[in-house]
């Protein structure tokens, strides 16, 4: 008998939590939402952010608050994001290859692999090489063959050294060992296009999104992009200039590890509807933001399936912490 009242009792408290479960995911979200941002305000992050949030406000009954945890190459708000409380009310915006790279150079306070509950991929932002509109260097060829005779007299501006812009340095090292420039890092892609406008370096490795605000202000030297881009559709490519690099800037949302299945679920709605909007893809490509949905899942295969790449280049270039 007093086992049987046991499991009763037991059962009783199973069905009162999972009530309490299921009420609090039917209320959700009954609170503003913080929105973790990595890099500064007025990056292409924060931009896209920005827009989302726009459409967020049409979808959903409480707004983002917004969270600028910068540094590291972004490192410090992604750990933010993945050290939160796993309720749905703390979510933020990962950047790839950045927390890959960060995991295997540096052991960040989280795990690409396990830390996060990827809600969707929103951006597949290419990169570039520019300069400002009055640089002498007209051309790619021009730039190369004045680093070749002068090493280590280019400044190349980028976000990081564990970033996707770092990960490209690193690459065109690689490849081309003569052509020395000398690398400089920001906090973020609006401090590293301040140093670029205002004469600090002479170049930049950028995302194509931070160079379509300022194409009145700098020059575009060629694309790192498999085809040329509908944006700039006269930017030749890095590979059609005999520069074999291709590399772009993922841009994604997720929540930490552990968020409910009711939760997580209404996240990935919203933003595929965000996504699915036409209003939205028309101001997104009034912004030169690169819109690409991928789904969570989708874009958690693609995550573990750069681990390789990455590991193999910071390994050759002596980066990978162990």
């Amino acid at each position: 008998m007093r086992m049987f009242r046991l499991m009763s009792l037991f059962m009783v408290a199973m069905t009162l939590t999972m009530t309490v479960g299921l009420a609090r995911a039917a209320d959700y979200p009954s609170k503003q939402i913080n929105m973790i941002m990595a890099f500064s305000a007025g990056g292409s992050s924060d931009v896209q952010a920005r827009l989302m949030e726009k459409y967020w406000n049409k979808y959903a009954n409480q707004r983002w608050t917004f969270i600028y945890k910068t540094g590291a190459g972004g490192a410090l708000g992604f750990a933010e994001i993945a050290r939160a409380k796993p309720d749905g009310y703390t979510i933020g915006g990962l950047n790839m290859p950045h927390i890959v790279l960060q995991k295997l150079g540096q052991n960040a306070q989280f795990d690409p692999q396990k830390s996060f509950a990827y809600i969707c991929q929103v951006v597949n932002d290419p990169q570039c090489i520019a300069v400002k509109k009055d640089s002498p260097f007209k051309t790619m060829k021009e730039l190369v063959d004045y680093a070749k005779a002068n090493p280590g007299k280019v400044t190349v501006g980028m976000s990081g050294k564990l970033s996707g812009h770092g990960l490209m340095f690193l690459d065109f090292k690689k490849k081309y060992p003569d052509v020395k420039f000398a690398d400089v890092y920001y906090k973020g892609a609006a401090e590293q296009n301040v140093a670029l406008l205002g004469g600090e370096v002479m170049v930049i490795f950028g995302n194509l999104n931070d160079v379509m605000r300022a194409t009145d202000q700098m020059r575009v030297l060629g694309m790192a992009s498999e085809k040329r881009n509908a944006f700039l559709p006269d930017v030749a490519t890095l590979r059609e200039q005999g520069y074999d690099i291709v590399s772009d800037i993922r841009r994604c949302f997720a929540a930490p590890a552990g968020i409910g299945a009711a939760e997580l679920k209404y996240l990935r709605d919203t933003f595929r509807k965000i996504c699915n909007d036409p209003e939205y893809l028309a101001d997104m490509k009034k912004a030169g933001q690169p819109a690409e949905y991928l789904d969570g899942p989708d874009f958690e295969a693609y995550v573990k399936s750069q681990y390789g790449k990455a590991q193999k280049a910071l390994e050759e270039a002596g980066m990978l912490k162990k």
